[in-house]
Order: C-alpha cells, then sequence, then structure tokens
C-alpha cells in the first residue's frame, strides 16, 4: 500500500505526529520533496525529535527510511542530525537510511547565496523570509543543470564528474565574485568536500527507485512524507511566497522514485488552527487582536522548528483549507492540536473573506490576499484538559461541536485527532488506515 501524507495549508500541521503513528505498521517511510528547510516535530519516550532531513519514521527500528530523487540535500546537516538522534539511542545506518543516488546535492554555495541574496532584500523590504538554509538555490541549480546529485559522489574520481563540478564553480565563482563580491573558490578545496561526503554517505547512496518498487511488489506498506503545505507549492501555493518544490500529493511518486506507481491513500493535515512562518498573505492574523494571537503561540509552542521563529498564528481558516484539500486530494484527515485550544472560552473560525466589499468563499492565489478581511464565526469552547481522552465520545460537548463545525465546512469527515504532544495522546475516529 502507498500513501502519502500532506500539509494542507501552510506547513506545519504535525504531519511528523501522523507519520510516526503510521510508521508503526509501515516498512518503508520515503521523503519526497523539500530539503533541511522545515522540521517535523515527535514526542516520544526518547524524548523531543525535530527531523529537518531524516523521515519521522526513522525513529522505528523496524522502518527503512528513504531520501527521495525529489530532494535537495545539505549533507553537512544531514552529519549533525544523525550525530544528534544517535545521541538519543536511535539507530542510523545503511540498513534503515537510504540516499537516492538522483537527489540533488546542496551545495556549500547555495547557503551563502541564500544569506546574500534575502540580505540584499530585506534591506529594501522585499525578503521571501527564506530560511536561509539554499533550497531555493540548490533547486535553481538542478532544474539548470549546474550541481551534482548523490550518485556522482560514487564516480567522483571519474574525470567526466570533475569536469561537471570545474564548470560548476567557475559560474559560481563568476555569481558570487561578481554579484556579491564574495571571496572565489578553489576547485581543491571543492574537491575535498565532496571527497569528506563521499566517504561518510557512500554506503548510504543506491537506486531507492528500484527498492522501493520492489517493496511494493512484495506488498510491503509505504508511506510518503511531504513537508511543508498546500500554500507552499511552487505551483499552486502562494507564489512567489512558496518553497521551490512541489509539496503536493500528485507529486509523490515522482519525488520518491517511483513514478509508474499511484497513491492508495492521501492523509491531509489540518492544524486545529491557522499557523504560518514566513512572509506572504496570511489573512488569519487579521482575524483577531495581538493579545488573542500571543496567548495561542505560548499555549501552542509555535515556534518554527527548523528556524526557532516565532510563527503567524490565527484562527482555522475554512476558506484556504478548502483549497488544499482539493489540491492534495486527501481521501483521509487529520486534525492536530485540538488541546491547544482548551482554554479558550470561545473559539473563532473564518468562514469567508470580503474583498471590495464583495464575499469571497473560494480561495483564490492569484487574488490580492493581503486586502482580504476574514469573516469570523465563534463557536462556545470547553476549557477542560482532553489530553487523557481516547474516544471521541468522551470528548467535551464543545469539542465535539468544534469538530463538527469544520466538517460541515470543508465537507469532509475528520478521522485522526490529536489531543495532546506525547505520542499516545491521540484518537481515532471512522474508517483509518
Amino acid at each position: 500500500m502507498l500513501t502519502a501524507v500532506t500539509g494542507i495549508n501552510w506547513g506545519d500541521e504535525g504531519k511528523g505526529r501522523v507519520i510516526d503513528l503510521l510508521a508503526e505498521t509501515a516498512d518503508v517511510v520515503v521523503r519526497y520533496q523539500g530539503g533541511n528547510n522545515a522540521g517535523h516535530t515527535v514526542v516520544t519516550d526518547q524524548g523531543k525529535f525535530i527531523l529537518n532531513l531524516l523521515p519521522s519514521g526513522i525513529l522505528h527500528k523496524n522502518v527503512v527510511c528513504v531520501l527521495g530523487d525529489g530532494m535537495v540535500v545539505d549533507l553537512e546537516h544531514l552529519t549533525g542530525e544523525i550525530a544528534q538522534i544517535r545521541e538519543k539511542g536511535v539507530s542510523v545506518g545503511p540498513e534503515n537510511l537510504k540516499l537516492s543516488t538522483r537527489a540533488t546535492i546542496s551545495m556549500p554555495w547555495h547557503r551563502i547565496q541564500d544569506v546574500l541574496e534575502e540580505d540584499r532584500l530585506a534591506k529594501s523590504g522585499s525578503a521571501f523570509g527564506s530560511t536561509r538554509r539554499g533550497i531555493a538555490y540548490a533547486y535553481s541549480d538542478k532544474y539548470r543543470k549546474k550541481t551534482l546529485r548523490l550518485g556522482d559522489l560514487l564516480h567522483l574520481e571519474e574525470e567526466s564528474v570533475q569536469s561537471r563540478l570545474k564548470v560548476m564553480l567557475d559560474a559560481k565563482n563568476m555569481e558570487l565574485a561578481g554579484c556579491y563580491h564574495q571571496e572565489r573558490m578553489s576547485f581543491p578545496a571543492l574537491l575535498l568536500w565532496c571527497r569528506k561526503q563521499a566517504e561518510a554517505f557512500a554506503p548510504y547512496i543506491c537506486d531507492t527507485g528500484s527498492y522501493l518498487a520492489a517493496s511494493l511488489a512484495a506488498g510491503k506498506r509505504v508511506v510518503l512524507e511531504a513537508q511543508l503545505g498546500a500554500m507552499r507549492d511552487i505551483d499552486y501555493g502562494i507564489f512567489p511566497y512558496t518553497s521551490s518544490s512541489s509539496t503536493i500529493s500528485a507529486y509523490g511518486p515522482i519525488g520518491a522514485g517511483i513514478p509508474g506507481h499511484h497513491l492508495d491513500h492521501v492523509v491531509g493535515v489540518l492544524k486545529a488552527y491557522s499557523t504560518c512562518v514566513g512572509a506572504g498573505p496570511f489573512a488569519a492574523e487579521k482575524a483577531m487582536p495581538e493579545d488573542w494571537m500571543e496567548h495561542l503561540r505560548k499555549e501552542g509552542g509555535e515556534y518554527g522548528a527548523a528556524t526557532g521563529r516565532p510563527r503567524r498564528v490565527g484562527p482555522f481558516d475554512a476558506v484556504a483549507s478548502l483549497y488544499g484539500l482539493k489540491c492534495q486530494n486527501a481521501d483521509k484527515i487529520a486534525l492536530t492540536k485540538l488541546d491547544v485550544l482548551s482554554t479558550l472560552s470561545e473559539i473563532p473560525i473564518i468562514t469567508g473573506y470580503r474583498y471590495e466589499n464583495k464575499q469571497m468563499d473560494a480561495f483564490d492565489p492569484f487574488e490580492n490576499l493581503d486586502a482580504v478581511t476574514p469573516i469570523v464565526q465563534t463557536v462556545p469552547g470547553w476549557q477542560k484538559d482532553i489530553s487523557g481522552i481516547r474516544r471521541y465520545e468522551d470528548l467535551p460537548y464543545g469539542a465535539r461541536k468544534y469538530i463538527e463545525t469544520l466538517e460541515k465546512l470543508l465537507h469532509a469527515e475528520i478521522q485522526f485527532i490529536s489531543v495532546g504532544a506525547k505520542r499516545e495522546e491521540y484518537l481515532l475516529r471512522g474508517a483509518w488506515l
């Protein structure tokens, strides 16, 4: 069975939590796009883990994890991430972590370019809110054919690979030295860096597409893990304030390395309220006063897993969520962080937008979303601790009313509900996977 877990909104919906649950019965978990520019947070008996590149399935000893074809991989960051989770007792080796030969390497200059350009744009107030980790530049060079793929590290001593590396370096030196007045990088230093990465990661690099195809043919359960959400998709998101890859489920098999396979299920993950890291239109933050938002931010611990930046927060946005569900084609829905709302006496929900004295019921990324005013309705809160509840029927009336209101607005049933941060603090309702 092939299942994709995707974000419905701006990212940070809690996908890592859902993948961690599915990994209990999965055989393989695959990241299919993005890099280390976002993170998934999972809390287990071993502690709190923030994973930027490693799939959330790495915390399960019987699961094989794959970094797929569609990713850009910062190998220095991956080295540090592996070291951190090993310190907490998690085993990581070639037997449970496989890196695609086709995945793109995030080269040392990509981070440098990202920082320099974001700083330049910030001076004029035009910054994109980049994580400064070089993701856009790695993807840009992928499509310009001016970077290496992981498989190239296995052939690093061949003249053809070194010749390409020299061409890339010459072009990059012209950009960095000519445009940003940076010191030129040397080829010997670059080759030494590549050899160091090859020595560390050669045992992990393989044809992961063939491995995944064989796993599916053998009847194994494969979970595809998306990064960020529909609003950050390069084609369907709030361009230009998007990521640089496709975050939607339809790209999952392609980015994983099995383009001829079809998804059996798509789990769309929603947070019980709206959050956003980075720049771009975000109508939800207009809905409530600043003290309400700060309370929600503190209750939910809303700070970016990759950057530590405070997240922009607001009420659940049904307009944006309907659009995200359409993009992801989700047949299963997970709602996370319901417990964070437990302190509120009334809970707001965005049911529409108003733009130029007209009501907008559909989300359109081409509209002037900065100019919309959210239309808000409220439902009663429950003001009770729900973290110990494991059956939907045992939730307070207010919590059930809130969930059922969301279901009516989304025209869909919510099957998974998290009621606390710990691994076991969730409940299932209806037909799950």
